[in-house]
């Protein structure tokens, strides 16, 4: 009888560990915030929640991208990257994001390093920026 309540017991320390683990190793958000008036950002926030770094990353692959450069007004109020995996689960590169908020406050807008820009729905936009800073967005 001890020898089932001890396997029972290191069976579930095993698994509460591999969850804790996943959540360690498991893709992540790095955010960081422009100070002042100049192009610098300061590391903000990570998001490391699967829950949260999976909707984020969906909200952004499945947005409506246009493939044009754009020369935006101000500089980017943060800027976010998360590692992209390939075909086989591995990591592939970092996918790096600038992002505004609109002047209406209502909105975000992506632009990326390949020239690539897409103007979230206000939905979308919502639920990106409380995911990136923990903070409802202005409206």
């Amino acid at each position: 009888m001890k020898k089932i309540i001890l396997f029972f017991s290191l069976l579930g320390v095993l698994l509460v560990i591999s969850g804790c683990l996943n959540e360690v190793i498991g893709q992540k958000i790095t955010v960081q915030k422009r100070i002042g008036e100049e192009n610098v950002f300061e590391d903000f926030k990570e998001v490391t929640q699967k829950i949260q770094v999976k909707k984020a990353i969906d909200i952004v692959k499945n947005a409506n991208w246009e493939s044009e450069k754009v020369e935006m007004a101000r500089y980017a109020d943060y800027q976010f990257q998360f590692p992209s995996k390939n075909s086989n689960g591995s990591e592939d590169k970092i996918a790096s994001y600038l992002l505004w908020i609109s002047p209406n406050g209502e909105n975000l807008e992506i632009v990326t390093d390949s020239d690539r820009y897409v103007k979230l729905t206000k939905q979308d936009s919502a639920d990106l920026y409380e995911i990136l800073t923990g903070e409802e967005l202005m409206k």
